[in-house]
């Protein structure tokens, strides 16, 4: 149908008016949503796992910033940070922590095989997806040692997925993984390209960020890390005199097997925390230090609030009132413990390194240091361990400035609704739920136009009908 030329100019108008009215702000591109907290959970390659600590590798796998693990073979990555367009589907998130396997003993008392994967990040462009990890690893044969960091470690297979349409929590459950050609050779050639590695799972919080007003001063995202206050210039400490302890904590998971064994299939338990400690996945943390603390000499005798509760078949152990001393650049982690009935006060439960407490912008920290069970350590646990045992890290942080703000824990984000398709069926889709996705869809900018188009239809059709009246005279009603 041709428009008499009276009416081009004028449906013309109508047409722009239409779209801009039915088009909602940023429809033709919808903002970018920023991730902020969540988790990832990946084996790697249980397989790999299993070499590794058996008889033939003799070795081991050590968990490294604050990862954690989840069922019987998966790591915990956590505090997951970027970026997610509803609109695209277009994700891309990095977490936090790392894993590092070593075995092939030598004689000197290195390995042949040392293998570090840590900072994963997931991208997804266009339907495909890609793992990145950072990676350092010790070469067969030669021994040389390579630095790779960003490597793209694994392809994901994302057939099925629409990872449009998501609301506040994004979450993939099962999502098929194969090694890369890259990957394989930061892998030190254990694996060819193409092979299987673990499935992976992810749920991440998805945050839409605020419209920045002109009045107000531009602030760190929520969640970050409060060294924000880097902004400032780095100072020194400026010595015994603010040494103060103002805030304290200490982070301590007590012993990674122990808590599979409090939650596996022979002792089918948990644990519960009570006065104020927090949960970060791979540690405990005790808050609301308060005690002395003495800069120049790096000393200190701190008293912890909170507690942990570990229950299960024939077994009830429960750690309190946790105290760190720390002289001579050794320090000492002791509790009050209650098992079998009885409390025992002050247990010294483990030893680790703290050479440096000098504060710097604020804040004194000991970062994972290595811990050995003491003698009382090892009857607190029913000589479940051996006295000198290697436990669970003992991170340390102390506060002698206002402004200095402790570390942030691991941020595992929410709980992941059910995911709307599992591991063991394909295909996997984000679990927003169908009410979330529909409405998503619904306001889609192909939606818009359907309705527009339909509206400027009836609107030319009106104006060639006034038209045709004015050319004929017929009056109008």
């Amino acid at each position: 149908m041709t428009l008499p030329r009276p009416a081009r100019p004028l449906a013309v108008t109508l047409f722009a008016a239409l779209l801009a009215a039915l088009l909602p702000a940023g429809a033709a591109h919808a903002e970018s949503r920023t991730v902020q907290g969540g988790r990832l959970d990946w084996g790697i390659k249980s397989s790999f796992q299993s070499y590794v600590t058996g008889p033939i590798a003799q070795g081991s796998w050590n968990l490294t910033g604050g990862a954690a693990t989840i069922g019987g073979s998966q790591y915990r990555f956590h505090s997951a940070q970027g970026s997610y367009d509803p609109e695209s589907g277009a994700f891309e998130a990095a977490f936090s922590g790392g894993v590092r396997f070593t075995g092939h003993r030598t004689a000197d008392g290195a390995h042949e095989l040392d293998l570090t994967i840590s900072s994963p990040r997931v991208r997804i462009r266009d339907g495909h997806g890609t793992l990145y990890a950072d990676m350092t690893s010790k070469a067969k044969g030669t021994g040389r040692v390579t630095v790779s960091p960003g490597v793209p470690l694994a392809a994901l297979d994302l057939g099925g997925v629409d990872m449009r349409g998501g609301g506040s929590l994004v979450s993939l459950a099962g999502v098929p993984a194969t090694l890369t050609a890259r990957g394989a050779a930061a892998f030190a050639g254990y694996y060819p390209a193409g092979t299987a590695l673990d499935p992976l799972g992810l749920s991440v919080d998805v945050r839409t960020p605020r419209k920045a007003t002109a009045s107000t001063a531009p602030t760190a995202a929520a969640g970050t890390a409060p060294a924000a206050t880097a902004s400032k210039a780095p100072t020194a400490a400026a010595g015994p005199a603010t040494g103060a302890l103002r805030e304290a904590a200490v982070d301590w998971g007590v012993r990674r097997t122990f808590r599979e064994y409090v939650t596996g299939a022979v002792a089918q338990g948990r644990w519960t925390l009570g006065g104020g400690a927090q949960d970060g996945g791979a540690l405990f943390r005790f808050p609301n230090g308060k005690g002395a603390y003495d800069p120049g000499k790096g000393t200190l005798d701190a008293a912890f609030a909170g507690s942990v509760r570990f229950t299960g078949a024939h077994l009830d152990l429960t750690l309190a009132r946790v105290t760190v001393k720390v002289s001579g650049g050794v320090g000492t982690l002791a509790a009050d413990v209650t098992g079998s009935g009885k409390t025992t006060r002050a247990v010294p439960l483990v030893t680790f390194a703290a050479r440096d407490l000098t504060p710097r912008n604020g804040l004194a920290v000991v970062t994972e240091a290595p811990a050995t069970l003491t003698e009382g350590g090892a009857r607190a646990f029913g000589g479940m361990y051996r006295a000198g045992t290697a436990m669970d890290p003992v991170s340390l942080a102390v506060a002698v400035d206002a402004k200095a703000a402790l570390p942030a824990l691991p941020d595992l984000g929410s709980e992941p609704a059910p995911s709307v398709s599992s591991a063991s069926s394909a295909p996997t889709t984000p679990t927003a739920s169908p009410a979330v996705a529909a409405e998503a869809s619904a306001s889609s900018p192909g939606t818009y136009l359907a309705i527009g188009a339909g509206v400027l239809l009836a609107a030319v059709l009106a104006v060639l009908a006034a038209v045709r009246r004015r050319r004929t005279g017929t009056p109008t009603p």
